[in-house]
């Protein structure tokens, strides 16, 4: 006797190109990715016509090499935008791909197809990491297009010590400098995709993915927590400076890496629990 209906598979079910566009036409993707490639053209703007346009040669702060060239740029560009708007939107991305169907009343009927749970659950997943991942790249990459346009090709000058590196013996340290910027936000993405499967409010699983790095930073301030803080997710993301210096250090950055993916799998393992359990139709 046959379990299922004929020809329905629920391995074909939702597939990855479907969620991508889905998710692709959606105006908060457009709108972010918009702004995202902007901001590097606005920061050259700034540092153009700013009123404090005068490079200072004698500081070696990131900020005040930043139009050293290309590379510095780029650098200055990632690390301003780190700390907060990659943070929204990479919780955008994962906090709103649930909870906006639950929010719209669409996930009830998504399962009714049906598609199973758990790979309609892994199939957003997939996609929201992917355009997290692109949030993440398209900052430092339109930076180094940006700068290197407005202020040249260079070797790239050490922020603290004012040592020149090679562009070309940089060029690899930065694809490694991007790549840890995802695995850091990973933390924010799993946040983010718990709350979007407990929540019908895309708003709240945004908001609190972008509340929790908020007390961590706070927190990280917190001198008398001493060695407490290593566990904060926020403590290790700007491990990735150390990979630009002259003799690269990758021991804060390969503590980072663990604390992010600890986080990451067990709040998504949760999230999958959750949402195996969860009423979508009350």
């Amino acid at each position: 006797m046959s379990t299922g209906a004929i020809g329905y598979a629920p391995g074909h079910t939702l597939p990855l190109r479907v969620e991508i566009i889905r998710q692709f036409k959606r105006r908060r993707t457009l709108v972010m990715f918009g702004l995202l490639m902007a901001l590097p053209w606005i920061l050259v703007i700034a540092f153009q016509f700013g009123p404090g346009n005068s490079n200072n040669q004698n500081s070696l702060r990131l900020s005040d090499l930043a139009t050293a060239g290309g590379l510095n740029f780029a650098a200055f560009a990632l690390s301003v935008s780190a700390s907060f708007l990659l943070v929204v939107a990479v919780a955008l991305f994962c906090g709103d791909t649930v909870a906006s169907e639950a929010n719209w009343s669409s996930l009830r009927y998504l399962l009714a197809a049906p598609i199973p749970r758990d790979r309609l659950l892994r199939q957003k997943l997939i996609v929201a990491l992917g355009y997290s991942a692109a949030a993440v790249t398209v900052v430092p990459l339109m930076a180094l297009l940006a700068g290197t346009i407005v202020f040249g090709w260079n070797d790239i000058t050490v922020p603290g010590t004012g040592e020149i590196i090679p562009a070309g013996d940089v060029l690899p340290k930065f694809a490694i400098v991007i790549g840890y910027a995802m695995v850091s936000n990973l933390v924010v993405a799993a946040v983010a995709f718990l709350l979007s499967v407990s929540t019908d409010s895309p708003l709240g699983a945004v908001g609190g993915a972008v509340g929790l790095v908020i007390v961590s930073s706070i927190l990280q301030a917190v001198e008398a927590l001493g060695g407490l803080r290593e566990f904060l997710p926020t403590f290790w993301n700007t491990a990735w400076l150390d990979a630009l210096a002259p003799v690269p250090d990758y021991s804060g950055m390969i503590k980072g890496v663990a604390v992010a993916l600890t986080y990451a799998v067990i709040l998504i393992a949760f999230a999958f629990r959750r949402f195996r359990r969860k009423d979508v139709v009350s």
